[in-house]
């Protein structure tokens, strides 16, 4: 069985951090780009980053200079530190892996997480 978990959500305040993390389970990381996506009520999904296997990066330019993704390939594990949060980056919060494997960021994405929840207070 494949699949992702998030965490690292939470409730801070405007100008707060927060580190969310994907962990994949079943299959190696470090042969998918990830992507991480956010959805808050209301609005369509928006893709806020993502991160190829060789560990370049793009940002969503609501986000740029704010977050920052990361990946460690031993821990199977990719990383969005969150920055500077303002009450417009409440969401829930999902990473994907591409689809096929390979891709990279300009391709499809699947896999999904179940999400994290970020609320951030004014």
């Amino acid at each position: 069985q494949v699949f992702l978990v998030e965490s690292g959500g939470g409730l801070v305040q405007t100008g707060g951090s927060l580190r969310l993390s994907c962990l994949a389970y079943g299959f190696r990381l470090d042969h998918h780009a990830i992507g991480w996506f956010r959805q808050a009520p209301g609005k369509e999904r928006e893709r806020v980053s993502c991160i190829t296997t060789d560990g370049s990066s793009v940002y969503a330019d609501s986000v740029k200079g704010r977050f920052t993704v990361s990946r460690d390939n031993a821990g199977n594990t990719v990383y969005l530190q969150m920055n500077a949060l303002k009450p417009e980056d409440t969401a829930v919060y999902s990473c994907a892996t591409d689809v096929p494997s390979g891709a990279g960021c300009s391709g499809d994405f699947g896999s999904w997480g179940q999400g994290t929840q970020v609320t951030v207070s004014s």
